[in-house]
């Protein structure tokens, strides 16, 4: 599977449980490679999401996304819709093993980029500590002249 640059627009809400929205919404250059219904997405976060120095890579397969993250901050989510599977959150101030229920989940790539949206909610013992969705939108960087 060959690599291409590419555009990636993300728009991240974050509900926690008091009820505040916290919305990011970013564009920045990735790569990404798509063939036969699996794929490869990955970007260097940036301040603007305070993960500077992090890598977050996306696996794309028909059973579902699995979201990595390796730097100053590193886990490793599986979204899988109706399935809850547990992650281990580790910051440079400790780690922690958390839960991620997907509700609902939504990829339309090809190997030119598309779209993917995931809504899920992240648990800590038990407790519900967030109602997260992102969107992510994959476009072809275009030729300059």
């Amino acid at each position: 599977m060959k690599m291409k640059d590419v555009i990636i627009s993300i728009k991240g809400t974050q509900n926690d449980p008091n009820g505040e929205d916290n919305v990011i919404e970013l564009e920045t250059d990735g790569v990404f490679a798509f063939e036969n219904g699996e794929g490869t997405l990955s970007y260097n976060e940036s301040e603007l999401t305070g993960l500077d120095g992090t890598k977050t890579s996306f696996s794309i397969s028909p059973m579902g996304v699995i979201m990595t993250r390796e730097g100053s901050l590193n886990s490793r989510m599986v979204f899988e819709k109706g399935r809850k599977h547990n992650f281990l959150y580790e910051t440079p101030f400790g780690s922690a093993t958390m839960g991620v229920n997907t509700t609902n989940i939504s990829v339309s790539f090809d190997e030119h980029g598309g779209d993917m949206e995931i809504d899920y909610i992240v648990d800590f013992q038990h407790s519900v500590v967030g109602h997260n969705m992102f969107k992510i939108k994959v476009s072809e960087q275009k030729e300059e002249i």
